[in-house]
């Protein structure tokens, strides 16, 4: 379904996915009451939405859509801006799948078909188990050897996260122990303009202290330290201090800033004391650096499938056999806590 004010855009978008035999645009909507309306009889796999409408904007009926939707998902359309990227941050904190720069006037062409064909091919069609609000089917869960969790002090929890992490973070974040003894890292793919925005959202989710970081800065116990979008976020050790250093060196996943680089830093820093966490994304990143992290003794936890968008980066981590856990975001913090607090889990 496409969801947009104007009917050029809601024509053009349309006539782009028809020219791809795997799609199929089965409602147009012209605001966010046409939407709820239509996803009362139709069902879709993807909501293309605008955010900037007449009336109810599309980041308001966000939640009442994903609601509706029953597993749908939603791709953000929005103009790469300071107003556009707070409004696209918003979104992905309230579950938004993914998101793509919207093209200005008179671009609508060319690549811009491909890369929106891609997208949606990435975030994928709903399963008969999360049509039905259970999430993944048992079939489609691998099998999964889990390691041992290390019973030594937390030093340092890092996280990292892509397509729809952006949700599981603050799912994750809010339900945190207020006392951990460590910083907190996180490194997520988004564009470097959006970062200001997403740490006031980190920092609002988490109740604690967030900054995008710079070349030097000294970590801190309990404070988020955010990875910039054009660098990655390492560390280096002087006496009983941790600084970060930004690096720009190419990672093996492609990917900038890269959870391998900031795994791998960890692993090297905090060795046993590291702990990671991947949360749902496309692709592989993090799999080099979780592998690093726990051959420094540390320990890495994932999501789960059932609540990830896309499980890609936690399900590579996973069938590598690295995790010592599966979780839901929120089970995922109450196994970090258990960590932190040196109790046994339950």
């Amino acid at each position: 379904m496409i969801v947009d004010d104007s009917p050029i855009a809601r024509a053009v978008l349309s006539r782009m996915l028809s020219a791809h035999k795997d799609f199929e645009i089965v409602a147009l909507a012209g605001n966010a009451g046409e939407a709820l309306d239509a996803l009362k009889s139709v069902r879709v796999d993807i909501v293309l939405l605008d955010v900037e409408m007449p009336g109810t904007s599309g980041l308001q009926a966000l939640p009442e859509i994903l609601k509706r939707g029953r597993g749908a998902r939603v791709l953000i359309v929005s103009s790469i801006c300071e107003d556009g990227a707070e409004a696209t941050v918003k979104a992905l904190a309230l579950g938004a799948a993914d998101t793509l720069p919207k093209p200005g006037t008179g671009t609508f062409a060319g690549r811009f078909s491909e890369v929106l064909a891609e997208r949606l091919r990435r975030i994928g069609r709903v399963s008969a188990g999360q049509a039905a609000g259970a999430g993944a089917s048992a079939a489609d869960l691998p099998e999964v050897t889990l390691r041992a969790m290390p019973d030594t002090s937390l030093g340092c929890l890092a996280l990292g996260a892509s397509t729809g992490g952006l949700h599981a973070l603050g799912e994750f974040l809010k339900s945190l122990p207020s006392k951990l003894g460590g910083p907190i890292l996180v490194t997520q793919h988004l564009p470097d303009v959006f970062m200001p925005f997403f740490a006031r959202q980190i920092a609002a989710a988490a109740g604690r202290e967030a900054r995008v970081v710079d070349e030097g800065m000294r970590l801190e116990p309990e404070q988020i330290f955010i990875a910039r979008g054009d660098a990655h976020l390492c560390l280096a050790r002087e006496g009983r201090s941790v600084h970060v250093t930004l690096s720009r060196d190419p990672a093996s996943s492609g990917c900038l800033p890269s959870v391998d680089s900031m795994f791998w830093s960890v692993g090297e820093v905090y060795g046993r004391h590291g702990l990671g966490v991947v949360f749902s994304g496309m692709g592989r990143d993090g799999l080099v650096g979780s592998a690093r992290l726990v051959d420094s003794g540390g320990a890495v936890l994932v999501q789960n499938q059932e609540t990830s968008a896309v499980w890609g980066m936690p399900r590579a981590v996973a069938e590598a056999g690295l995790a010592s856990a599966v979780l839901s975001p929120a089970d995922l913090a109450r196994r970090v806590a258990a960590r932190a607090q040196g109790v046994p889990w339950k």
